[in-house]
């Protein structure tokens, strides 16, 4: 299944995402709230969808999008995960994942549009394969690890890099307000059937700037989901944003920092294109 959330009368709409748009679930009174991101309530809603008649759908593009997980208690990135990436950030391979964290305050959905904080201007964007856990795995094996996965979806990692590399902690220059979209769409697992196979891509004003594939990964998804399993318990809704191939700003020599008005667009095969608008500075 394909799901997306979106506002709708003040509150958070599901919405089943077809070949011809997106049905809102609410409506169809299927299912009332946002779309589910636990394993055993997107089984209830596959059978809670059996012979349903569904209302009549609307172009994603028609909607005010939310975030594909909404609250979730941990989001953990994975920093330098792609060997092209380490290589052009002139950085050793790491022989353990490198992890930070961003914060909820940095949630956001498709078509968001992003204000500029003032005490940066080195902004940049991370195209990213997002993660969403869907049960409690606590020690995991990897043999295991994908089981435990809700669904997939694009990510960008918004980051500001002077603020992100003024200390060695990284934190500080990830979670400005909404410098993460999640979206458009939460896939639900059993729709990738290899995270370690996709196309990853990010386009700035409709130039191609990243064109990878996450089987450049140095630590593969279900290698990840274990290593954090063993350090934290992961619960359904928390968000995995495992790392970025090459072609950041950067990595360049002199680098054409984003600026107000940019429009960038992540996409991963199947999972679709999440877009997101650089709007005026706040203090």
């Amino acid at each position: 299944m394909k799901l997306m959330n979106f506002l709708a009368g003040g509150a958070v709409h599901a919405g089943l995402v077809s070949s011809s748009g997106v049905h809102d679930l609410a409506e169809a009174g299927v299912w009332d709230g946002p779309a589910p991101v636990s394993l055993a309530e997107i089984d209830l809603l596959k059978t809670s969808l059996n012979g349903k008649i569904l209302p009549d759908p609307v172009t994603p593009d028609e909607l005010h999008a939310a975030p594909v997980s909404l609250k979730p208690e941990k989001i953990i990135c994975v920093g330098l995960n792609y060997r092209r990436h380490a290589m052009e950030a002139n950085m050793a391979i790491p022989t353990t994942p490198v992890i930070f964290a961003k914060y909820a305050n940095a949630l956001s959905g498709h078509r968001a549009e992003i204000a500029l904080p003032t005490v940066d201007y080195k902004f940049d964007y991370e195209a990213e394969l997002g993660v969403i856990i869907g049960r409690v795995a606590r020690s995991v094996g990897v043999a295991d690890a994908l089981n435990y996965v809700a669904g997939y979806c694009c990510a960008n990692d918004l980051s500001a890099r002077g603020a992100q590399l003024a200390t060695s902690q990284w934190t500080m220059g990830k979670t400005f307000d909404g410098f993460l979209p999640l979206g458009p769409y939460l896939v639900t697992a059993d729709e990738v059937p290899d995270p370690q196979a996709l196309g990853i891509r990010c386009f700035v004003n409709g130039e191609l700037r990243q064109n990878s594939t996450t089987k450049d990964m140095i630590f593969t998804v279900a290698e990840i989901i274990s290593f954090l399993s063993r350090h934290a318990t992961l619960k359904p809704g928390d968000v995995i944003i495992s790392g970025t191939p090459e072609g950041v700003l950067m990595g360049f020599e002199n680098p054409a920092w984003l600026k107000l008005s940019d429009r960038l667009v992540v996409e991963i095969d199947g999972l679709g294109a999440l877009e997101c608008t650089l709007t005026g500075s706040v203090s």
